[in-house]
């Protein structure tokens, strides 16, 4: 017979909670798991083993009086129906956490290799017009509204803003899994993306699991953060107006950055109607249609109600569209999730001998020297 073991029900209840998983779900991995949550039934040793597994919490916390306090390690602009979210999930702090190494890592090596410091992250100044912080992004990344018009889908105007972002110096990462582990699948409810901001080492992570529309925006709303020299994490939405005065200023320089009020106005067709134009908008200006709906009442085409009729609409029509597709060759996958300018001066970090290749692979997520030079190689360090 299995020996039982006697775990904090507190612990269990929060380390439950962490997973934000329902009830039934639990139930269904963990039959008993009712019965321990009321402390009704004890599970086994092995049951507690699988359960800290599960919930990825170390096994010794289950034999603590209370929880351990775990807190974001950066601010948390997160919030739902405007109140703060609760316990962050492991999912979202090993994201961060691993972030923080890499970027941790690329400023040492910007360092030691004399890179110039980004003088425009931290220059803006909430108190400033998003209109003129917006210019200065778009002078910062030398982007075209009129070029980003030419391009012909959403994901290429993502990768487009992805690329001048990184040649701009921003380390910029996305995936829809913690690391590599395609088991733990990053929920766009919790999070959409957060950015951690350094003169040296500038980064912003995406979380892939939403559209390539809302992605833009959000990176769009990170840049605007680190703008302001302010890490954190975001789960801004376009049509929100946020009761946080810095998810609300970066949410307005996000939409004159993606879609200026000038050029909205020019473009607007008087003769089409509201639902019509939104989507032609949002084509034009390769941004989500939750944008184009918002500058449209920004630009005093529609009033609030018909705003907020339209948006609750909008949204429940995008919830039943698939955010987005995984899958894809791994290779040309790592650029997008370790972003290529860290991946490249990790990977010839590691060639010339300055890095150790165990250091590599684990900021890679790579286990063997075979995927190491394949990486190389598509990355274009070496032939």
């Amino acid at each position: 017979m299995s020996m039982q073991v006697s775990p904090s029900i507190a612990v269990l209840r929060w380390a439950a909670e962490r997973t934000h998983l329902s009830e039934v779900a639990l139930a269904h991995r963990f039959p008993k798991w009712p019965q321990w949550r009321e402390g009704e039934a004890q599970p086994t040793l092995k049951q507690l083993e699988a359960f800290a597994r599960f919930t990825h919490t170390p096994f010794g916390y289950f034999f603590l009086l209370e929880p351990p306090q775990i807190a974001l390690p950066v601010p948390d602009f997160r919030t739902h129906r405007d109140t703060p979210l609760a316990v962050p999930s492991a999912d979202l702090l090993d994201t961060l956490y691993l972030s923080q190494q890499r970027q941790e890592w690329f400023r040492e090596y910007a360092q030691w290799h004399g890179l110039t410091v980004m003088d425009w992250v931290g220059s803006g100044n909430i108190q400033g017009s998003p209109e003129d912080a917006a210019e200065h992004l778009r002078e910062v990344l030398a982007l075209s509204i009129a070029e980003r018009q030419r391009l012909p889908t959403w994901t290429e105007a993502l990768r487009q803003l992805i690329s001048k972002s990184e040649d701009a110096g921003v380390l910029v990462m996305g995936s829809s899994v913690v690391g590599t582990n395609s088991h733990r699948k990053l929920d766009v409810e919790e999070f959409r993306g957060f950015a951690l901001s350094d003169d040296l080492a500038p980064l912003i992570f995406l979380n892939a699991a939403d559209s390539k529309s809302a992605q833009m925006f959000t990176l769009a709303h990170e840049l605007a953060h680190l703008l302001l020299g302010k890490s954190g994490v975001s789960d801004t939405q376009a049509g929100r107006v946020p009761d946080l005065a810095i998810e609300r200023w970066c949410n307005q320089v996000a939409a004159e950055l993606l879609m200026p009020l000038d050029e909205t106005r020019r473009a607007i067709n008087h003769d089409t109607s509201i639902e019509g134009e939104i989507r032609r908008l949002a084509r034009k200006f390769k941004v989500s249609t939750l944008v184009a709906l918002r500058r449209l009442f920004d630009a005093n085409q529609i009033d609030e109600q018909t705003l907020w009729q339209l948006y609750h609409s909008e949204v429940e029509r995008l919830q039943t569209i698939e955010r987005a597709s995984g899958g894809g060759d791994f290779y040309r996958t790592l650029g997008a999730r370790t972003g290529k300018r860290f991946a490249r001066a990790l990977v010839a970090s590691a060639l010339e001998g300055q890095t150790l290749f165990q250091d590599a692979f684990r900021l890679l997520g790579l286990r063997k020297s075979e995927a190491f030079y394949t990486a190389a190689r598509e990355l274009g360090v070496m032939a």
